[in-house]
């Protein structure tokens, strides 16, 4: 039988202006609810305070990695398919909890309620789909001589440390938690501190679904403290994160110093390639709904939109006029289209790369300026005609801001998609299928998306490539790098 939720986190609860519940966040240690102080919760919509988020000490961290320790042994022995009725349970629960997660993730990071509600199923998708895929982790039998056998087991690496951002709260942590536990391993997730709930709301899931104590651990703290004591640690055997490239880096060179394996999913600048032989117009209004999702606080979101120069002026003039149109207000607000920011370091990014951006000739279509002085509201922001050489168009805005630029061919709107270090996602739209394997045979990405912008599924691998990461998340490969590849060599007789 599940087990019944302990503590206060599944009981306290306290109001917001709007009279809903966020939840009292705590650390989750070997099956059980702790408190320990911490650093306060920031409502993005109005800066009020929202609650308190617990920092873990060495003696939680500790504690983490012996129950993570316990709980592999036990879930490593656990049938696959046992193992996958737990998760499957747990799914079931964050879908009849929906509302009152999407009410707490969109309180404490500010998207739209059915953004919210959008991630959390989409969390449910990739939990869902992980659970029955870890039954159908095969190995394999190599054909050998007379008397002699090869036989190949994917077996579970061993304890996981997680590191998941703010940006989504639930679906980010879910695709970690899921691959790790549907693979066999226990797992320390360290979510974030800006935005806990629902990390905590999914850990409580698996904690009413049943799942054995310590196999799912949650802590927060010093970001920096926490990972330097993780990483190296001697139970831990692989390292998840997501998040910017220069901590993506740190970590993947401290994992490397310890010889752990890591799956790094990191930043992007994400390219859209518009040819000539689709409509401007209808393009650029799909582009403008891609854009706004989340704020445009999202590591695949389209970005550089590079068009062809028949139909530019169409295009840049549509974009802005529906990106104008966004109604930007509270994420409570059913009609609210466009959220606040998520904290007051991406107001400042949008302030420096504009400034910077108009200083070098750029024009503004669209937006430009930061709305009001309190909640962290910034418009979408359409920029044309900007120089290869400004920042915005070098460093990933994590933001509001679409950077609009014409082309001649294709071929240069590869090289300029090809141009920057990151290769997470890119998108183009066509029609002609010469350009479509053009397109996807030389766009250095992880992940091409044409004529949509879904970049990521459950049941397809997503990751990058060049500063944007290695190892994959979903799909079949995503739960290779929870597994490793043991050789057993038997001769007969």
């Amino acid at each position: 039988m599940p087990r019944k939720p302990d503590g206060d986190a599944a009981s306290h609860e306290q109001k917001t202006d709007f009279e809903m519940v966020y939840p009292n966040i705590e650390l989750y240690i070997d099956g059980h609810w702790r408190r320990a102080p911490g650093a306060p919760i920031i409502n993005p919509a109005d800066e009020s305070v929202l609650g308190t988020v617990p920092h873990a000490t060495k003696t939680d961290l500790d504690d983490a990695l012996d129950a993570a320790s316990r709980g592999f042994a036990v879930w490593r022995k656990t049938a696959p398919n046992a193992r996958a009725q737990i998760i499957l349970r747990t799914a079931a629960l964050i879908r009849e909890r929906v509302d009152d997660m999407a009410t707490a993730m969109t309180l404490e990071q500010g998207k739209p309620l059915d953004q919210a509600r959008l991630e959390i199923l989409r969390g449910c998708d990739i939990i869902e789909w992980d659970a029955t895929e870890g039954m159908r982790m095969y190995g394999r039998i190599i054909p050998a001589g007379p008397g002699l056998q090869h036989t190949v087991y994917r077996q579970p690496i061993g304890p996981v440390a997680a590191f998941s951002p703010w940006n989504f709260p639930m679906s980010s942590p879910a695709r970690k938690v899921a691959g790790a536990l549907s693979s066999g391993c226990s797992i320390i997730l360290k979510a974030s501190e800006e935005t806990p709930a629902g990390a905590l709301q999914l850990v409580r899931a698996f904690h009413d679904a049943g799942l054995p104590a310590g196999v799912l651990n949650l802590v927060f703290g010093d970001p920096a403290e926490i990972s330097g004591y993780l990483v190296p640690h001697t139970t831990i055997r692989l390292i998840t994160f997501t998040g910017s490239v220069p901590v993506g880096k740190h970590l993947a060179a401290m994992a490397g110093q310890h010889m752990k394996p890591a799956i790094m999913e990191l930043g992007g600048h994400g390219p859209v390639i518009v040819c000539d032989d689709v409509d401007p117009v209808a393009t650029a209004a799909a582009s403008v709904t891609a854009k706004s999702r989340n704020a445009g606080q999202v590591c695949v979101a389209p970005t550089r939109f590079f068009i062809h120069e028949s139909g530019y002026e169409k295009f840049a003039s549509t974009f802005a006029e529906h990106a104008s149109q966004l109604k930007v207000g509270n994420g409570m607000d059913p009609s609210t289209q466009l959220g606040p920011v998520a904290n007051p370091r991406r107001i400042q990014a949008m302030e420096r790369l504009v400034a910077d951006a108009t200083a070098r000739g750029a024009r503004v279509l669209a937006g430009g300026q930061r709305i009001g002085n309190r909640g962290y509201y910034y418009p979408l922001t359409v920029l044309a005609d900007v120089p290869d050489d400004a920042l915005a168009m070098n460093e990933e805005p994590f933001g509001p801001l679409a950077l609009v630029n014409p082309v001649h061919d294709l071929d240069e709107a590869i090289a300029k998609a090809n141009a920057l270090p990151f290769g997470l996602a890119a998108y183009a739209f066509t029609h002609s299928s010469n350009n479509v394997h053009r397109l996807s045979k030389d766009v250095e990405t992880g992940n091409l998306t044409i004529n949509h912008f879904v970049a990521s599924t459950a049941e397809t691998p997503f990751g990058g490539v060049k500063d944007s990461g290695y190892g994959r998340e979903g799909g079949t490969e995503g739960l290779s790098c929870y597994t490793v590849a043991k050789n057993v060599s038997h001769k007969f007789g």
